[in-house]
């Protein structure tokens, strides 16, 4: 009795602390797991298969679980019924399960999802749909990779081919919608769009889905993304093969649905296979594992086992594997932390009302936090590839095989991975041990075998026969009329900006149709900013023209690449005068003028050298050396110099130096004869100041920005402004003066500027331009155009046909060329004379090496004590006269006379004598 009272006193106290729970062991002998799948769908099958092929390694393995087994309860919902498939997915939480495998769909993932959270049961979902979150929904735990890298794949797809539009079919449900939703956030980050996008319901019937292609035939994109599900996919390629849609200039590709059925299905129709040649589809990417073979290779046995012989194992099934490995592991690891099976009734799903939906069914996984904190934590490579998931619940490096169908088979034509998020021909896991790579230019794919048989990539769109015509402004100009002007015979517009327009049209990779609607009545230049104001109010939806780009109309409107520059420019007319007195240092740049009077010092200093010890010219004080040195050097300019030479190398010398000055004395001459003359043409107006500082009248052109920019930020009075409608008037005006009803100067933009100059020669500009600028061809806010025609317009000036466009309109003549620059142009620069210095310099530097080899020898035969000081006072010597005239012998008598003795000649001491005779310093 003593005994037996604490025993049912310790049990009152358990049945008290439990209430109505359900308790297990810590070691249970067996763990029950659910999975909610589609059973007759391809997906469903091969999920079931991989569950109990899991199942049973698991469970043969007794140091997964010591002793525990796994068991799995499987229920058939239908993903096509929505509503009873929730309500199956409802019944079956009733169970007393702590983990769920799927539900594959994603209708019914959201709803379980919520029933998870509430009963803290993890759900191991392979549902790809992008909005299932781990935050919203901490019990969801994805096992496969998310839709949102999918579509990240098929926009890098996408760019890589340079098409920019799109057309998007796909089922209207969950999965759909938000697949293409992902899909277009993906491709809106690659500056590409979803042109047309149409969804139909999963049971759509036949003419439903013919009406559906047929309207996708309507549109301009031949890009066709399919997301769909297999059964409404195969039906959709199909019926596209019978309406010609799988030709020439198509291109389809299918999300990893295709590929999911192709790898699992071990027998698809001849027929079905051949409807779908030439499309891309995508998988996710399983990294080759002796793990994954042997699953292969029991895949068999294991299908036929559970009734689906049929179906070959797919990435799915690799995903499910290891999901049910992920839930064993987890399990394992949650024992040995003291965890404990138990469930718990949940008071907020009592039935209150009397009802009969019996909620109060479905109980509470009391560790279930618990053990989800451990699948988190899970860390194993497995038939999958490794798994581990990152912290917002994915699996890390998620990639995906790019697959072109050809023949009877897939082709694998690259990878995307987002590790680097780029496309390529490696494997995802080559690059994993390299730091990410993300250069568009490493991106590569091998060559693929589009719809029609064919290898030439596909252009990717057409043009659509309903597709809204865009009314592009064209301003109507009355002069300048070679940059845009109406034709009064056929009404078209042509001129430069016509054709820059129509050629970056040519470039883009997709097609825009137009109507070019002329602004301005043509009898005067149209006003630009009213222009640019019915852009913005929609009216046009562009704009084309001679259109310059400011601040004011920038925000109104967006402009593209400015295709010409430009800024504001002075035009005044010339007087003959010329402007500076030291016109005459204009023909050398400042480097030539240095580089010239230092090689006529050099050259004299080495010919002193190279004549100092034989020629009494080049002999004397000091002071007259130097005198010397510089009348020869620079007597040499003039041909005037009056010393002779009397050595060999002293000639040489000076021979190569006097074909140097004659080269550089006639092209100076040349030179400042040709700046003299251009120099003549010159105004009387320097600059934007002396507008300013001025009274005088200015003028401009109509309908110019300029008359607001010398209002507004040069402060000039309108009252002064002139406005002027042609060069005719330009001329006039300018012609007459102020003082005659005319204008001061001209303020304009240098393209017209330009084109004015080549008629008007008595004209030119002051000073340089004032401000920069360009001319772009204007669109409404955020329109796609404006930056795809940006990149075309820098196409076209990287090859060339910018400047052959400018060249056909606006070629101009002589007198368009501004004077500075004709000055700068006609001044000798150092690299035109480098070639003679350089020959100059060595033949100095070989004469003095010579020299000083010969005095050197000289100096070792016939001086007894050695030193540098010896050897500078030798060579400083005057030459013997006995030598001297050994050496006079061959000279003219002329050259043989006798030179006075010098005062350093009667102050040198006489040589030593040796051997009674007079040292011979030549030996």
């Amino acid at each position: 009795m003593g005994i037996a009272f604490p025993m049912v006193l310790v049990l009152s106290l358990l049945l008290y602390t439990n209430g109505i729970s359900k308790s297990l062991a810590a070691r249970p002998p067996v763990v029950n797991i659910g999975s909610i799948l589609q059973l007759n769908s391809t997906t469903g099958g091969v999920a079931a298969i991989a569950i109990n092929a899991a199942l049973e390694d698991i469970n043969s393995d007794p140091t997964v679980l010591n002793g525990t087994t796994l068991k799995v309860e499987t229920k058939d919902t239908n993903c096509f019924d929505g509503f009873l498939g929730m309500v199956q997915a409802l019944q079956f939480m009733e169970t007393d399960v702590i983990a769920i495998v799927g539900p594959q769909c994603s209708a019914i993932a959201h709803i379980i999802s919520y029933v998870a959270n509430e009963l803290r049961v993890p759900l191991m979902s392979f549902a790809s749909d992008a909005t299932l979150s781990s935050i919203q929904f901490p019990f969801f735990v994805r096992t496969a990779p998310s839709d949102l890298y999918q579509m990240a794949a098929v926009a890098a797809v996408v760019d890589y081919n340079h098409w920019k539009i799109v057309t998007a079919i796909y089922v209207d449900d969950d999965y759909g919608r938000n697949g293409i939703a992902a899909l277009d956030d993906a491709l809106t980050a690659k500056r590409c769009k979803i042109s047309y996008k149409i969804g139909f319901p999963a049971n759509a019937k036949k003419s439903e889905l013919i009406n559906l292609l047929v309207s996708v035939s309507y549109m301009e994109s031949r890009v066709i993304i399919l997301h769909t599900g297999a059964e409404p996919g195969l039906k959709l390629f199909s019926m596209a093969n019978r309406l010609n849609m799988m030709g020439n200039g198509y291109v389809w590709i299918a999300t990893d649905w295709l590929s999911a059925y192709l790898d699992a299905n071990s027998s698809v129709p001849a027929e079905t296979i051949s409807g779908m040649q030439g499309v891309l589809t995508l998988r996710p990417h399983i990294p080759n594992s002796k793990m994954k073979s042997n699953l292969i290779s029991k895949w068999s046995r294991q299908s036929q086992k559970y009734n689906h012989s049929d179906l070959r194992v797919n990435t799915y099934g690799f995903y499910v594997y290891d999901s049910v490995w992920t839930v064993a592991r987890a399990l394992d690891a949650f024992f040995d932390d003291g965890g404990s099976i138990s469930f718990s009734n949940d008071s907020r799903l009592r039935d209150a009302t009397g009802g009969t939906l019996h909620l109060e069914a479905m109980s509470i996984f009391d560790k279930g936090r618990k053990l989800l904190e451990k699948i988190r934590k899970v860390n194993f490579t497995g038939p999958s590839g490794h798994v581990q998931f990152d912290a917002s619940g994915d699996l890390i490096h998620p990639a995906y095989e790019i697959i072109n169908v050809i023949g009877n088979g897939m082709r694998t034509i690259g990878f995307w991975s987002n590790y680097s998020g780029l496309l390529s021909t490696v494997p995802p896991e080559a690059l994993y041990s390299k730091p990410p790579n993300t250069s568009l230019a490493n991106q590569q794919l091998y060559d693929v075998i589009w719809p029609g048989e064919t290898a030439q990539r596909p252009r990717g769109w057409v043009f659509p026969s309903n597709a809204k015509e865009l009314k592009i402004g064209i301003p109507n100009r009355f002069s300048f009329r070679e940059f845009v002007t109406k034709d009064n015979v056929t009404g078209s517009m042509k001129g430069y900006c016509i054709d820059v327009f129509t050629q970056a049209l040519a470039l883009l990779p997709y097609p825009v149709t137009y109507k070019f609607v002329p602004f301005g009545s043509g009898t005067e230049n149209p006003h630009y900013d009213k222009l640019i104001e019915m852009v913005e109010s929609n009216e046009l939806d562009g704009a084309v023209g001679d259109i310059a780009v400011t601040m004011k109309r920038t925000v109104n409107a967006d402009f593209t690449q400015p295709f010409i520059e430009t800024g504001l420019v002075i035009l005044a007319p010339v007087k003959r005068h010329i402007t500076t007195s030291w016109a005459f240092l204009q023909p050398f740049t400042l480097e030539m003028w240095c580089v010239t009077g230092l090689f006529f010092l050099v050259v004299g200093v080495v010919v002193w050298v190279l004549e100092h010890r034989i020629n009494d010219e080049f002999r004397g004080s000091p002071r007259q050396q130097m005198i010397t040195i510089f009348w020869f050097s620079f007597s040499t300019l003039f041909f005037a110099h009056r010393e002779n030479t009397m050595s060999t190398l002293g000639r040489g010398v000076l021979i190569i130096w006097l074909f140097v000055v004659l080269i550089i004395q006639s092209s100076y001459t040349a030179s400042l004869t040709s700046i003299l003359t251009v120099q003549q043409l010159d105004t009387s107006i320097k600059g934007i100041d002396d507008l300013k500082n001025s009274d005088a009248p200015v003028g401009f052109q109509v309908g110019s920005f300029a008359q607001d920019y010398m209002v507004n930020e040069l402060n000039i009075s309108r009252s002064r402004l002139r406005a002027l409608g042609s060069p005719k008037e330009y001329a006039k005006a300018l012609e007459l003066g102020p003082k005659k009803g005319g204008v001061m100067a001209i303020v304009d933009e240098r393209p017209y500027v330009e084109l004015f100059l080549s008629t008007y020669c008595k004209i030119a500009v002051a000073g340089s331009d004032f401000t920069s600028r360009g001319w772009g061809f204007a669109f409404p806010r955020d329109s796609p155009l404006q930056v795809d025609l940006s990149t075309a317009i820098l196409s076209l000036s990287e090859n060339g046909e910018l400047q052959r466009i400018h060249d056909k309109w606006l070629k101009t003549g002589e007198c368009a060329a501004d004077e500075s620059e004709m000055i700068n142009s006609n001044q000798l620069r150092l690299e035109s004379f480098w070639g003679l210095f350089l020959i100059c310099g060595v033949a100095c530097v070989i004469s003095l090496l010579i020299y000083f080899g010969i005095m050197l020898r000289k100096y070792m035969r016939h001086e007894p004590k050695k030193s540098l000081r010896r050897f500078i006072s030798f060579v400083d010597d005057k030459e013997p006269p006995k030598n001297r005239k050994k050496r006079s012998m061959s000279l003219p008598a002329s050259s043989t006379a006798t030179a006075p003795m010098t005062a350093l000649d009667v102050e040198r001491p006489a040589r030593p004598v040796r051997n009674g005779s007079v040292i011979d310093i030549e030996g």
